[in-house]
């Protein structure tokens, strides 16, 4: 069902900080900063040959990334995204095979303009998984 894995997602307390390391101490090549309300993030990205790494800051205070800070302050990786031919038909399977399926249960929009959902990390390893639409 999976395709292949479209990035690994850090959180961190200073997105501007965090682009800086990659673009000036690793010599990666970084997007600009996209705040996306509806998920409660800054996000940039960082061009690797292979994927991608997401840098995610909180945006406000309700965002699920500033509570992942106060417990892991000095941030951390936070999910890894895979991507999936059909996510409606991947979204009935999980169901079916018991996977829980955060917030709604339904996709939305993500970082880019794709549809994507996020599986709960119990059940998966302790990993936070997202599945975005290829």
């Amino acid at each position: 069902m999976i395709g292949r894995l479209n990035h690994v997602a850090i959180a961190v307390a200073d997105i501007a900080a965090a682009a800086e390391l990659y673009r000036g101490t690793l010599g990666a090549q970084v997007s600009e900063p996209k705040a996306l309300p509806e998920h409660g993030v800054t996000t940039i990205f960082v061009d690797l040959p292979n994927t991608r790494i997401e840098l995610l800051e909180p945006l406000g205070e309700q965002s699920p990334i500033a509570g992942f800070l106060a417990r892991n302050p000095d941030g951390g990786i936070h999910h890894l995204c895979y991507e999936v031919a059909d996510i409606e038909a991947a979204c009935r399977r999980l169901v079916a095979a018991g996977a829980r399926i955060l917030g709604d249960g339904r996709p939305k929009t993500g970082a880019h303009g794709k549809p994507v959902i996020f599986l709960h990390p119990k059940d998966f390893a302790g990993t936070l998984v997202e599945l975005e639409q290829a």
